[in-house]
């Protein structure tokens, strides 16, 4: 059967683009459809403009730690508005570089919603069909909304890139990376922060240690963290929104916004129609080469049941592109050293086991190594935070297993330990690595006490 493309990709997000351009790249005809921006969820609203926000809320403690080093600063203010107008500026750039990149890889752009007929075609809203051999689905994730009366009164992070103004007060309802994002955000930036989760501490499945670390240092800095705690009920009032608790108390705020998670977004690709099998908790489900139930459709990125991170949708995209039209890869992704970031206030950065995912091990015996301090960038500026570095040795291969660290600069830090960790270093490979003196990332080639887990 003759097809009009080689390989049609739904969404081009970061995975999506990769995918199609790769595939071009390999001499396949190639269609995107794509219903809103080009670049997906981390370019528009997510890692790109997120960052440029974290960078701004933390101009204000660099401005008052430049007081110890000599630095008379004069009044400083701040203006929401030029930030944004700025951040969009950047992405619009961006957007343009997508969409010339996926042309000059002679990819053709289709512009609106695509929903499955069957295993081979799609239609795009408006009426065009479009059929092709393969089809990968890539179109990444959405904000949860939880059922909570009024909750049309509060906003998602997505909507937080766009607001006219910054608030004096805000809310975030959440207990992962998005929310203590952007509670560190809106607090260097001059806003009242009050950050709520119904669990005992926020960012589940990192370091226990550096999750509390974080909490200790938020607090420093005032935000609010209120634990154990959930929201019941938002009523909007003319002074702002009345936010209830579950533990009966009211506050009242100007903004509330809601980061308690995401979902694969899905809604209307007709997945049905070509029998695509979804998991319970909507996402796609598929084997090691990112093969559907169904297979002609392919799936990555946030959609399916993998770690949602973008270079991680990046590489997923090109391994389909290589499978289906390239070179055969063969070997499926690893996802067992995979370094992350948290760009809260400090800053987090991880990769491998935490201290305890080694306790529960009843197989292998660990080793920490730990340390704490204030960094010397801070002693002249007086300023009250404190970083710290673990590492988790196995004690059998003297492997380095998992390096954690909170602190400035730690995502910077923890990329290059990401090659030493992926490339299976031990620690007297680390131990005869000659320090960089005098800097922070010194701390993990000098650590020498070991406490058995």
């Amino acid at each position: 059967m003759a097809y009009d493309v080689d390989f049609l990709v739904i969404g081009a997000g970061s995975g999506g683009v990769r995918a199609a351009r790769i595939a071009a790249n390999h001499g396949a005809k190639v269609a995107v459809v794509e219903d809103t921006y080009l670049g997906g969820t981390c370019v528009n609203v997510g890692c790109v403009p997120k960052k440029f926000l974290v960078r701004a809320g933390r101009y204000a403690q660099d401005f008052r730690d430049a007081a110890g080093y000599g630095w008379k600063i004069g009044k400083t203010g701040f203006d929401w508005p030029t930030l944004i107008a700025r951040k969009d500026r950047e992405i619009a750039r961006l957007n343009g570089i997508y969409g010339s990149l996926l042309e000059g890889a002679g990819v053709r752009i289709v512009r609106g919603h695509a929903s499955l007929m069957d295993a081979n075609r799609v239609v795009i809203a408006g009426g065009e069909e479009i059929s092709a051999a393969k089809i990968l689905i890539a179109t990444g994730g959405q904000p949860v909304l939880p059922a909570i009366a009024g909750i049309e009164h509060a906003i998602t992070s997505d909507q937080a890139f766009q607001l006219a103004n910054r608030p004096e007060r805000i809310i975030i309802l959440g207990g992962g990376y998005i929310a203590v994002e952007f509670a560190g955000i809106f607090q260097g930036l001059g806003a009242a922060v009050t950050l709520v989760h119904r669990g005992e501490l926020f960012l589940r499945g990192f370091d226990d240690d550096i999750r509390q670390h974080l909490a200790r240092e938020m607090t420093k800095k005032g935000v609010d963290l209120r634990f154990h705690t959930t929201i019941t009920a938002l009523t909007k009032i003319s002074t702002g929104i009345a936010v209830q608790f579950s533990d009966g108390r009211m506050i009242e705020t100007d903004q509330v916004m809601v980061a308690t998670g995401r979902q694969p977004r899905i809604d209307g690709l007709g997945l049905e129609k070509a029998s695509v099998v979804v998991d319970d908790a909507g996402r796609i489900a598929v084997n090691d080469q990112y093969q559907t139930n169904v297979p002609s459709i392919y799936a990555v990125g946030d959609v399916i049941d993998r770690m949602a991170l973008t270079p991680v949708a990046i590489r997923e995209g090109h391994f389909v592109a290589d499978q289906l039209f390239g070179a055969r890869v063969g070997k499926a992704l690893d996802y067992n050293h995979i370094a992350t970031a948290v760009f809260s206030t400090p800053e987090i950065a991880t990769i491998g086991l935490t201290e305890q995912q080694a306790r529960a091990d009843t197989i292998r015996q660990y080793q920490l190594y730990r340390t704490e301090f204030r960094p010397m960038l801070f002693t002249l500026a007086d300023r009250d935070e404190r970083a710290l570095m673990k590492l988790i040795v196995a004690k059998d291969s003297r492997q380095v297993v998992g390096a954690h660290m909170i602190g400035q600069d730690a995502g910077e830090i923890i990329q290059g330990l990401a090659i030493a960790v992926t490339m299976g270093a031990t620690k007297e490979d680390f131990d005869r690595t000659m320090a960089i003196h005098p800097t922070i990332a010194e701390e993990f080639v000098t650590l020498k006490t070991a406490i058995d887990l």
